[in-house]
């Protein structure tokens, strides 16, 4: 990221760049700011935006390929493309007889390193990883925007804010704007502030279904899901949000009695050093080879929602049901 930074400092730009991670704030935060650096406002001429898997590499090609129209440079932008698990070989071996003027932009969620692609960019352009924030970083990145609003925070205040909101930055970002306007009289956010707007009833939520599936008690965990529903969330979005808690206890589980401390474990997992402690407890519930399991059948669900198979809501129920039976 160090070198990206220079890059938007010093206006040199590499030719190709890839930007991929689980801190998908950053990772949109920085595309952005690549494209009001190196596009010109309202230049839908010289700026292509593609998205999806049916993208095609031929396309990019011939593209890439016409001289920008009175300008310095073309921009094209490619999000979620799978090109970076599927290399095509044509645009992999394209990638290294770019045009002076043409610029690549890749955005992916999911890179295989081993992949011509990737080899590729890292080769002529630059890979940039977003990996989720160390609690150390996020507090310096939360007291940076508190001090702009002339406000103060302890840190045991601070800790209670991050339990309640993990470490994604796009969600700290929600909840300290509300926690803002909630203490907008105030000097001093206290901690019955958190607990007033940051309950985060999501999360919260979340951590008590997956206790409940942990104690095998279907009608509570059912009950939670349907209080999401009611919530409007969506059921992908409970999805992701449930997936990602259940590799986190399959981290932290391996981790156990291999000589990590707390600190390297929440490094590790993505999440605040203070709730290791929680989310262990939690694992005891499991045994590894059930929690990789569970991993496995949410992905699987996850693949027959976006390929059509099942229903979203659906599936996601069928899932909490499949996780406790044996």
């Amino acid at each position: 990221m160090k070198i990206l930074q220079e890059d938007l400092k010093t206006g040199n730009f590499k030719h190709i760049y890839l930007l991929y991670g689980e801190e998908a704030y950053l990772v949109r935060q920085y595309r952005d700011r690549l494209r009001d650096s190196l596009c010109v406002e309202g230049d839908t001429m010289n700026t292509s935006v593609f998205s999806g898997k049916d993208i095609r590499p031929a396309s990019l090609i011939d593209l890439s390929e016409t001289m920008p129209f009175f300008a310095e440079r073309r921009v094209i932008f490619v999000e979620n493309s799978g090109f970076f698990k599927k290399s095509p070989e044509d645009l992999a071996a394209y990638l290294g007889e770019l045009p002076e003027t043409t610029y690549f932009i890749f955005v992916e969620e999911e890179v295989d390193k081993r992949g011509k692609m990737y080899k590729q960019v890292k080769k002529f352009g630059s890979v940039v990883e977003f990996k989720r924030q160390t609690d150390a970083v996020l507090m310096q990145w939360i007291l940076g925007k508190l001090k702009k609003e002339n406000k103060r925070i302890t840190r045991p205040v601070m800790e209670l804010f991050l339990d309640k909101t993990g470490t994604d930055m796009e969600l700290i970002t929600q909840e300290l704007e509300k926690l803002l306007c909630y203490t907008m009289e105030k000097d001093v956010i206290e901690a019955a502030d958190v607990e007033a707007i940051c309950a985060n009833q999501i999360n919260g939520k979340i951590f008590d279904m997956v206790d409940a599936i942990g104690r095998k008690e279907q009608k509570k965990a059912l009950d939670l899901y349907y209080d999401l529903l009611m919530l409007k969330e969506p059921a992908m979005r409970i999805l992701y949000l449930v997936t990602r808690h259940f590799q986190i206890l399959m981290q932290l589980r391996d981790m156990t009695g291999k000589g990590f401390d707390n600190k390297q474990m929440a490094a590790k997992a993505g999440v605040p050093e203070f709730a290791v402690r929680k989310y262990l407890g939690q694992a005891k519930s499991f045994s590894l080879a059930q929690l990789e399991e569970i991993v496995r059948a949410s992905v699987q669900t996850d693949e027959n929602i976006k390929t059509g198979q099942m229903a979203d809501q659906l599936a996601v129920e069928l899932l909490i049901i499949s996780t406790m039976q044996g």
